[in-house]
């Protein structure tokens, strides 16, 4: 099987610097929960901002499902799911490995394969350490989750997250992806005693392709990088949500 082997990548680019315990999930009442080794089983960070959506956007989302219909709008999601799961394993083998495998023999997964070719590229090209992919976490008591990868991206420590796209997305679109990159931080920070304050979305729009699976444009790709000051308001913010979660559900 051929593998697309990038120049970039060394040998002891990923580097086991943390032991990350892994956490059992199950969903109770549509709400996915994970269980902490302290014995506690946790709201997810997922979870947590479904349930504390802002009234607009729920708004928005039904009326984007009437709009295109609630079976097209389903097919949709589940193809856009689909295909970042695809996305995602590429990008796991990449970090793990430093290789890319073969698209394989399965046009669904060719734009996958292509879009994740980009991700690495103009994204994890910059990052100079991994600690972890699929990486599970929690914050003691209060909430758990799974960030994409975690290491140093430009020389500085960084929670990163792979996201795919129908379409690219405008910053304001995206700030529950924020809120996640702030939420993983925090629980890092209290766990591992680390001290993360950069977050990194890299996102890849699916490119066009032919009915035969043929990719037959360039995936088109955008980074977010939020640190600093910035940073920290996307924390307040995080802390805000989870207080309006528990304050519903405890």
């Amino acid at each position: 099987m051929h593998i697309t082997k990038f120049t970039n990548w060394s040998n002891n680019m990923y580097k086991t610097k943390f032991i990350y315990q892994p956490l059992s999930r199950e969903t109770v009442d549509g709400r996915r929960l994970y269980a902490t080794p302290d014995g506690n089983k946790l709201p997810s960070v997922t979870t947590i901002l479904d349930r504390t959506k802002p009234q607009e956007k729920r708004i928005a989302l039904e009326n984007w499902k009437k709009r295109v219909g609630h079976e097209k709008a389903q097919q949709i999601t589940t193809e856009a799911a689909n295909r970042g799961t695809r996305m995602h394993t590429y990008l796991e083998h990449y970090v793990i490995n430093g290789t890319q495998k073969d698209r394989g023999t399965n046009p669904f997964g060719w734009a996958s394969h292509a879009m994740a070719e980009v991700v690495i590229r103009e994204g994890l090209s910059k990052v100079t350490e991994f600690w972890g992919t699929e990486v599970p976490l929690y914050f003691p008591k209060i909430y758990a989750g799974t960030t994409d990868c975690v290491g140093l991206h430009e020389g500085t420590e960084a929670i990163m997250d792979f996201k795919q796209t129908n379409k690219p997305k405008k910053t304001e679109w995206i700030e529950d992806y924020f809120l996640q990159l702030a939420a993983y931080a925090e629980a890092h920070n209290e766990v591992y005693g680390t001290q993360i304050r950069r977050g990194v979305i890299l996102m890849c729009a699916k490119p066009l392709t032919d009915d035969l699976g043929n990719v037959i444009s360039e995936p088109e790709y955008q980074e977010w990088i939020i640190e600093g000051t910035e940073f920290d308001n996307w924390v307040n913010r995080w802390w805000a949500r989870v207080e309006q979660y528990y304050q519903r559900y405890a």
